[in-house]
């Protein structure tokens, strides 16, 4: 069992920055495909981006196109993944899920399908809220 861990969440004005991690406690996420997803209130969860485990290629949702940058720790071992929010909107403010795919490949289906779905990530986190105000 992996135990992911969400960060980096909190408060900020619209066209502000905010950095999220997602690491797990004793494992290395540096082979997994890590996903981002957000959940508003009264809405379904939705992909946001992704990296794969494989070669580290991305995807990003259209909506956080030019916005977001996600990006691996390679330094330390640890395989962190980090989800750089710039030019924040209101319509950014949801609760942001970071998900693990152990096989790795969820991320290479995600850009071949041109969607990041949900289904088939094995492992969790809690979630850490991000409020956009106006």
């Amino acid at each position: 069992q992996v135990q992911l861990v969400e960060s980096g969440g909190g408060l900020v004005q619209s066209g502000g920055s905010l950095r999220l991690s997602c690491s797990a406690s004793g494992h290395t996420l540096k082979r997994f495909a890590i996903g981002w997803f957000r959940q508003a209130p009264g809405k379904k969860r939705e992909g946001v981006s992704c990296i794969s485990g494989e070669d580290g290629s991305t995807y990003y949702e259209d909506f956080v196109k030019g916005r977001f940058s996600i990006s691996r720790d390679k330094a330390n071992g640890t395989g962190t993944v980090y989800l750089y929010m710039n030019n924040l909107k209101p319509e950014d403010s949801a609760v942001y899920y970071c998900g693990a795919d152990v096989e790795g490949y969820r991320c290479l289906a995600a850009q071949r399908a041109g969607v990041l779905g949900d289904r088939d990530f094995d492992f969790w986190g809690q979630g850490t809220q991000v409020t956009v105000s106006s």
